[in-house]
């Protein structure tokens, strides 16, 4: 049974209050919640979320811990994305080498998802800045200009991945017209089997 999201809010807060591990610690629920959903966007969409409402709600009055603990745990948030984003490639070739009529359209449609990974992560962190008190919005859209100016790394990431599935692409390797649903279905699948991995490797390392 997947965590509901204020159960994902709740944890991120109590994380980002006791002030340790903080990065750590978000990446680990934020990878886990993941792990426990079907991996599509409107699921990453509602962890996101709530990770992001968890860290709001968390932070501290005084500004500057305030500043670097909000650094730490949205650069976790990103981060989980990036590996997202990485596994839902992974998982595009390996549906591919599994489904025989795997389409333009299916990989369009995956490519697209991946694309809106930072989307997902920048619409969330300006609406932060929407519905937060003074200091936090400050906070937010401080974070916002140095990754306007930088790049993010699931957006760095993504770039390369899409250049990836282009010459992917352009090799022929998806076949003729088949059920968009069905192999959409087994991409979610394997990435989600991927991400589960990558979580528990984590957990054990922080054990």
């Amino acid at each position: 049974m997947s965590q509901s999201t204020q159960q994902i809010e709740d944890d991120v807060r109590e994380a980002f209050e006791s002030g340790v591990d903080i990065y750590q610690r978000v990446k680990e629920i934020t990878l886990k919640a993941l792990t426990e959903r079907r991996l599509d966007i409107e699921n990453i969409r509602d962890v996101v979320e709530a990770a992001f409402k968890g860290i709001s709600a968390g932070m501290s009055n005084q500004v500057e811990p305030a500043k670097a603990d909000f650094t730490q745990a949205v650069s976790a948030i990103d981060d989980v994305l990036e590996k997202t984003a990485q596994v839902s490639k992974l998982a595009i070739e390996e549906a591919a080498s599994r489904v025989n009529e795997f389409t333009q359209h299916d990989l369009n449609q995956a490519s697209e998802d991946i694309r809106s990974l930072e989307r997902i992560f920048m619409e969330t962190l300006e609406k932060v800045t929407r519905n937060s008190n003074e200091m936090i919005s400050e906070i937010a859209q401080n974070f916002i200009g140095h990754v306007q100016k930088n790049g993010t790394a699931v957006g760095k990431q993504t770039q390369s991945i899409l250049t990836a599935l282009n010459d992917f692409r352009r090799k022929g390797q998806n076949a003729v017209i088949s059920g968009a649903a069905t192999t959409v279905s087994i991409i979610a699948e394997i990435g989600g089997g991927i991400l589960t991995g990558i979580s528990e490797s984590l957990e054990n390392k922080g054990k």
